[in-house]
């Protein structure tokens, strides 16, 4: 319940389910499109990550904006998006608050 009670912890949940949704899609979606021949789970999982995906964005260009992060960190947190399991290390490098 902490995480959703901030908007940095709004920030690092989304970063956690964009992460989980984009290992998803490319270790069990994507294979079962490729191996087993059922595409309809890249569907579900890769709408799921675009959401994810397009919420994370938002969410960071917003804390970027309210705590005046630098236009480094923003694009680390960007770059990171695009990263499999890039998401956990923003989190744990970047999205942490003040003081802790």
């Amino acid at each position: 319940m902490n995480f959703i009670s901030t908007a940095l912890g709004r920030l690092r949940l989304i970063a956690i389910l964009e992460g989980v949704s984009l290992l998803v899609l490319l270790l069990i979606a994507m294979p079962l499109k490729y191996l087993a021949g059922q595409p309809g789970a890249v569907r579900v999982v890769g709408m799921a990550h675009g959401v994810f995906f397009v919420l994370y964005v938002l969410l960071l260009i917003q804390q970027g904006i309210a705590r005046r992060w630098s236009w480094r960190t923003m694009a680390l947190g960007f770059v990171a998006s695009l990263v499999p399991l890039g998401t956990f290390w923003a989190d744990k490098k970047l999205f942490q608050p003040a003081g802790a």
